[in-house]
């Protein structure tokens, strides 16, 4: 079969950033992370409308798919930001990931890789219906583990940024090609190697310039 084409990689970026986006969104409703939470439904809405563009051949859909991967890109450097606490961020601030609503943070906090969790009994720091813990052990931090992951989702973003951008603008140049030839469609043949659709009752050709 060749070479894949453009359309083809933008398929396989849009699967592999549902698949990113349903594992994060797993752990952020076990961490209580609501912010998170309805970031990660938005995008999951935008990457099935970037797929059903793609194989509709939309052009329209790969442009607003392509317009909230910038928005993507931008939340997801706020998250790193977060995490390391750049500049005046800092993880204290429950409110911003949790909307204030609760005391938990990242799942990862307890859950690491290495992590060893002890209770911390009697403590006058315990809040009701919540225990102090000691994490200690943990192979690699819960907050370097975030900005892995958001890291992974700008990278996957960036290509499908380019590949939405390239793949509409073929889209676009074959439906010009094909008004250029008399006949409109709001859907473009399969492939540029087929030819434009031919007029119809559906897609009659335009009047002639009076």
């Amino acid at each position: 079969m060749g070479k894949c084409s453009g359309r083809c990689t933008l398929v396989a970026f849009c699967c592999l950033q549902l698949v990113a986006a349903l594992e994060r969104q797993i752990f952020d409703f076990l961490g209580y992370q609501w912010a998170p939470i309805l970031a990660n439904f938005l995008h999951i809405m935008a990457v099935i409308l970037g797929i059903f563009g793609t194989v509709q051949y939309r052009s329209r859909y790969l442009i607003l798919y392509a317009a909230w991967l910038v928005l993507w890109v931008g939340w997801n450097a706020f998250i790193i930001c977060f995490y390391l606490e750049v500049g005046q961020l800092s993880q204290d601030r429950d409110f911003i990931m949790t909307f204030n609503t609760s005391l938990h943070r990242s799942w990862w906090m307890e859950n690491g890789p290495g992590c060893l969790v002890t209770p911390v009994l009697n403590s006058r720091l315990a809040l009701e219906d919540h225990h102090v813990i000691s994490v200690t052990g943990c192979l690699l931090d819960y907050p370097y583990i975030e900005a892995l992951s958001s890291a992974l989702q700008i990278f996957l973003a960036l290509f499908g940024f380019v590949f939405a951008c390239y793949v509409s603008k073929v889209f676009l140049e074959e439906e010009d090609s094909c008004c250029a030839l008399g006949v409109c469609s709001t859907r473009l043949a399969p492939t540029k190697h087929l030819p434009c659709p031919v007029a119809s009752p559906l897609y009659p050709p335009p009047p002639p310039p009076s």
